[in-house]
């Protein structure tokens, strides 16, 4: 499977520009799957502890206006967050977009609760469900942004034979290390490609974000990092190494 992931701008002067590179190589590479960053269509909110319903209303607002336009992509499948409002409960919502829609297949459960981060103070904690996606026979889960640091999450979706572990996040330069790292573990413990996208540049949030997404194997081998100058990275993934990965050590000993 072709899979592109990618870095792009939290500024939204920015942003359409990278917007419209990133159509270009996605459609240039034949690209079958794109993972967006975590909520990418409007400014990062969560800066503050105090909930605005003005600013939330912008951001549900922005996310629904773009989903018309996730098509430009040119791919088939396309995994990403939004910020959604279903009778008045606010949540960070996990969706597949295909040609003829965008349909939700997981919220957000962990929710970080710290300055620049204030999500638990925005929406509310998902159910707690992780259940796989399958795109063109491959079977997907996701872990967004914090999610990352529950390894049991990962377990289990090796557990459920998912082939790629998809990591939407919205995280700062100060700690891109630890991100690479805990993408590392989780491929090597689901023995699933471990596939991320992230926000970059300056943040209201105070630290920049740090960009650096990455695609990793089911042995925990960095494949690809994106970049200030490769904002976009497209592979094509064997899926029968993630399969064969489940029956190998580590994940042969549970």
């Amino acid at each position: 499977m072709l899979v592109t992931v990618c870095q792009l701008p939290d500024e939204r002067d920015r942003f359409e520009v990278e917007w419209e590179q990133l159509c270009a190589h996605s459609r240039e590479a034949r690209s079958e799957l794109v993972l967006l960053p975590e909520m990418p269509f409007d400014r990062w909110f969560a800066v503050t502890p105090t909930f605005d319903a003005v600013v939330w209303r912008d951001v549900v607002d922005a996310h629904r206006r773009w989903e018309g336009r996730i098509r430009e992509l040119g791919a088939p499948y396309v995994i990403g967050t939004r910020a959604v409002e279903r009778e008045a409960r606010r949540a960070n919502e996990a969706f597949m977009a295909t040609p003829g829609r965008a349909s939700a297949f997981h919220e957000k459960r962990y929710l970080p609760d710290e300055d620049g981060f204030w999500e638990a103070s925005w929406y509310a904690r998902g159910d707690g469900a992780f259940d796989p996606v399958e795109a063109n026979g491959a079977a997907i889960g996701a872990q967004i942004c914090t999610e990352l640091w529950i390894l049991e999450v990962s377990r289990q979706y090796g557990l459920l034979g998912v082939d790629i572990i998809a990591v939407p996040r919205a995280t700062p330069e100060s700690s891109r290390d630890r991100w690479v790292a805990g993408g590392r573990v989780a491929a090597i413990v689901s023995g699933a490609f471990c596939i991320s996208s992230n926000r970059s540049g300056a943040s209201s949030a105070g630290d920049a974000f740090a960009g650096q997404g990455w695609i990793i194997d089911p042995e925990g081998e960095v494949l690809a990092l994106t970049s200030d100058s490769d904002r976009f990275v497209t592979l094509d993934l064997d899926l029968g190494r993630a399969r064969a990965a489940k029956a190998t050590y580590p994940r042969n000993v549970r």
